[in-house]
């Protein structure tokens, strides 16, 4: 199953970016075996469109055109939060269902449009805290990586 991060904004070089590349490239490296993988991060340029309603629905137009035809998962501060071991569940259950492809969507600064909440499987969230864009990218790659090793048995994971 195919993972792909479609995300607002570019990262630039820094630690963000190599932090990101680092868990992007666990994941490759070990959950081939799983039928995990590769997982693909897109980056979507911010609107630039005077309006939040106009720069949301500008953005979710394109968020849903990288994700294509994959499942969406739309990271969202009013989301689900759960744990890892149950995120690890039930991406494995997607996986063994027969999804071909899920889309983590990370929107801009004002959030997703209507669209990408209407389509999405899934929204999900990693508290009620803010978190820079830069570092939802980032606890994301950790927690799809984490995940694999989860669906595994490897013992990075421990309770």
């Amino acid at each position: 199953m195919r993972l792909l991060v479609c995300a607002i904004g570019r990262l630039k070089a820094g630690p963000e970016r190599d932090l990101v590349a680092r868990y992007a490239e666990r994941l490759n490296a070990t959950a081939r075996n799983l039928a995990l993988g590769p997982l693909d991060i897109v980056e979507i340029d911010e609107s630039r469109a005077r309006r939040a309603e106009d720069r949301k629905a500008e953005e979710a137009e394109k968020l849903l055109a990288a994700a294509g035809s994959s499942q969406v998962i739309a990271l969202d501060e009013n989301g689900a939060s759960p744990g890892s071991e149950a995120f690890a569940a039930r991406i494995a259950g997607w996986r063994d269902g027969g999804t071909a492809s899920l889309a983590f969507l990370i929107g801009g600064a004002d959030g997703h449009g209507d669209t990408i909440r209407s389509r999405a499987i899934m929204t999900l969230s990693f508290g009620k805290m803010t978190w820079p864009h830069q570092i939802v990218r980032i606890l994301l790659a950790e927690q799809l990586y984490r995940a694999s090793t989860i669906i595994a048995g490897h013992p990075y994971h421990r309770v």
